[in-house]
């Protein structure tokens, strides 16, 4: 399949009638200085640009922690040199909150330079959907596809089994697969229990991305992801990173959760009533519109009901 079958992922993503149209969106690098959001945790910010995450890089006192690194080889080289820059020799290590291409389609260029290491869900995942959503990003626009040109999709060196503690020197952080949720092997780094990166799990002042695309990936669990968020507040961490949008505190986690629980639960009430998905998508997004009014990216409020209509009329 190429991205013009219009049964392909990518025409799916790409219609405006489906998903945001990103092909008039500014090219999706990762640039910009390092910001030090706590101490040796430092955020190179997506500035609000489509496809661009979230970057971190935590420096200890003998290694330092990539997390995530952009879409595409380009984009994986700044990161790296803005990691190289700040950790000068200290050993390199590289991790992703998810697999997904603006998350970890960057990889290849730390293959030899970092030590790269995944949870096995994450390594399971790339390897069964990896080229598929390789194909459908790049039917998301020119830009998108030029960042994907040349992408080679890399093992890990390091696979854990759902946690994983690396010592930087002075600085720890603590990986732990929290899938499946946005992903079905979705990872959360804390630091120093400070500092939480989170991916996609949360954003802030976005509606939260469902990637719901039958039959491509249907793998997202709302029930499970509305569990995660209730955890991951709990441990009240200090500074909170956000897959996409700024940095801030806790309260993006119970937003989020507060948002995926009203969907769930009026999907639910919907459903029982007899309200057919569409229809219940259509009056859920209304809703939500209206009562998130301040959050982009509306276009994904039906694909989260779909994702909970699906799970409730299989249950």
């Amino acid at each position: 399949m190429c991205p013009s079958d219009p049964t392909s992922p990518g025409s799916r993503l790409a219609d405006p009638n489906a998903a945001p149209d990103l092909r008039q969106s500014p090219p999706p690098l990762v640039q910009g200085e390092p910001v030090e959001v706590s101490d040796g945790v430092f955020v190179i910010p997506d500035r609000r640009i489509e496809l661009v995450p979230n970057i971190g890089i935590v420096v200890g006192e003998t290694a330092a922690l990539v997390i995530d690194t952009g879409m595409g080889p380009r984009n994986g080289a700044y990161v790296l040199e803005q990691a190289r820059r700040l950790a000068g020799p200290r050993r390199l290590y590289l991790t992703l909150t998810h697999f997904h291409p603006e998350h970890g389609f960057g990889a290849q260029v730390f293959k030899g330079e970092a030590t790269i290491v995944y949870n096995a869900g994450q390594r399971a995942e790339l390897r069964r959907k990896g080229p598929s959503y390789l194909e459908m990003f790049r039917g998301l626009g020119p830009a998108a596809a030029a960042e994907l040109g040349g992408v080679e999709l890399v093992e890990p060196d390091v696979v854990h089994d759902g946690r994983a503690e690396i010592d930087l020197g002075g600085r720890t952080a603590v990986l732990r697969a929290v899938g499946p949720a946005h992903t079905a092997s979705d990872q959360v780094v804390l630091v120093d229990d400070r500092v939480l990166f989170g991916g996609d799990l949360f954003e802030t002042r976005i509606f939260p991305i469902a990637p719901h695309f039958p039959p491509y990936d249907v793998d997202v669990d709302g029930g499970k992801w509305i569990s995660v968020l209730g955890e991951l507040a709990g441990l009240a961490p200090e500074v909170v990173v956000p897959g996409h949008g700024e940095v801030t505190g806790v309260s993006v986690i119970r937003d989020v959760r507060d948002y995926l629980t009203h969907v769930r639960d009026e999907t639910e009430r919907l459903r029982a009533a007899g309200v057919s998905a569409d229809e219940t998508a259509a009056v859920i997004d209304k809703n939500a519109r209206l009562r998130w009014a301040t959050w982009e990216r509306p276009e994904w409020i039906a694909f989260a009901v779909r994702a909970f209509y699906a799970a409730g009329a299989g249950s």
